[in-house]
């Protein structure tokens, strides 16, 4: 009988990985934390209408990409491909949308595309996010694209950052109808994905990937050349306070992002540290998605980042701690150590071996484990209250009562 194997781009998180993936949540969420955001966890699995109503119909996601099926109570479900649209869901259900003030939460947790597997992009995948809710400032845009350069600083990873506004109901409309007008003429000459776009939302077509398509862009209009006063604005504003703070940016005008919630603010943050797939984190605000999916008018603005991306780029930078291993010589000690164990795991990584060894044994044990530290007891440890020690950095070796270890 063949042995059973994991699905095709999902793969298992252990060993180094597992390291490095608990490294930079732990500290992601603690910077996270120091900017007022607290965790939030929302379903895996959601309705498929939830995500058909943000993320767009005529995304990829939703087109391509998404798993849905159909539940054993004949419910259109599917697993998450994206985290904002289910915190959105929460903030809704919960009446905060009818409570008023200031949310900001983050959140870590896997998502899922069907899509063809390569580096860096997984059919299950990992994202830390972030949303806020209740500020329309766009000093508040400016504290979020500060955050992200706050967690990738803090992991020592290169990166630019891409800018653009993406208007609002009053600009964007005049904006489409002329994009649209530029698109029918070259019509002939875009690929199928973009032709499809033109009615669907030709906003999109900006995102197309395919080199000849982008070719053909280069003089369509520009939605920084269409913005309405407010929205001009605010992204002079934005500008303004990054320029202040010494973040380096550019404009992209065909920035839009892939997915159909965001206006206004959109940004990316690329690194040409992991090949071809260079997107490691993005986002931007999305004011009307609360009231797409049945709230009262509340804006927002979020981000999510790439873990998967970051692994192969995280260095643990944190000095290594002493590990400690356990060892019993013979049966009677076995008692004594469980209860050294209790005491030393208040605040020291401790591995305690259940079957009792010689020394060598013990040491390659303790190698495996990673130990910097074995301590054994034995016959004459037991009788003298005492515990034997060799740290294996220095190799120095020395015997002491119990009550000091």
């Amino acid at each position: 009988m063949a042995n059973i194997q994991s699905l095709r781009g999902m793969n298992d998180i252990l060993g180094d990985d597992s390291e490095l993936f608990t490294y930079f949540v732990e500290n992601a969420s603690r910077i996270a934390k120091n900017y007022g955001f607290t965790y939030i966890e929302t379903p895996i699995l959601e309705e498929t209408a939830l995500f058909k109503r943000s993320v767009g119909e005529s995304s990829d996601i939703v087109n391509k990409e998404m798993y849905q099926f159909i539940d054993k109570g004949e419910n259109d479900v599917c697993l998450r491909p994206e985290g904002t649209a289910g915190v959105v869901r929460s903030f809704v259900q919960n009446k905060f949308d009818r409570a008023g003030g200031t949310y900001r939460w983050y959140y870590y947790g896997p998502m899922f595309r069907y899509e063809r597997p390569q580096k860096g992009r997984l059919r299950e995948f990992h994202q830390f996010g972030c949303e806020v809710f209740g500020v329309s400032s766009v000093y508040e845009d400016a504290n979020i694209i500060m955050m992200i350069k706050d967690i990738l600083d803090f992991f020592q990873i290169g990166f630019k950052l891409q800018l653009n506004s993406l208007g609002c109901p009053t600009c964007m409309p005049v904006y489409r109808d002329k994009l649209v007008k530029y698109l029918t003429n070259i019509k002939e000459e875009l690929c199928e994905d973009c032709n499809r776009r033109i009615e669907t939302n030709p906003i999109r077509v900006l995102d197309c990937k395919i080199e000849n398509c982008q070719k053909l862009l280069y003089n369509a209009p520009k939605i920084t050349n269409n913005l309405c006063e407010k929205c001009d604005t605010d992204f002079e504003k934005l500008k303004e306070i990054l320029d202040f703070n010494n973040i380096e940016y550019e404009i992209d005008t065909n920035l839009v992002r892939g997915l159909d919630y965001y206006s206004q603010t959109a940004f990316e943050f690329t690194s040409s540290e992991i090949g071809a797939q260079s997107a490691i984190a993005g986002g931007g605000r999305y004011d009307r998605l609360v009231e797409f999916l049945g709230g009262r008018a509340t804006p927002g603005i979020g981000f999510a980042i790439g873990i998967e991306r970051l692994l192969e780029l995280v260095k643990i930078k944190e000095e290594k701690k002493d590990v400690i291993y356990l060892g019993a010589l013979n049966e009677e000690a076995l008692n004594t150590l469980t209860q050294i164990a209790t005491k030393k795991r208040d605040n020291t990584k401790t591995f305690m071996e259940y079957t009792p060894r010689g020394f060598g044994k013990h040491f390659k044990l303790a190698e495996k484990c990673g130990a910097t530290i074995v301590a054994l007891v034995g016959e004459n440890e037991l009788n003298d209250g005492t515990i034997y020690t060799k740290n294996i950095k220095t190799q120095e070796e020395k015997t002491i009562k119990l009550e000091d270890f």
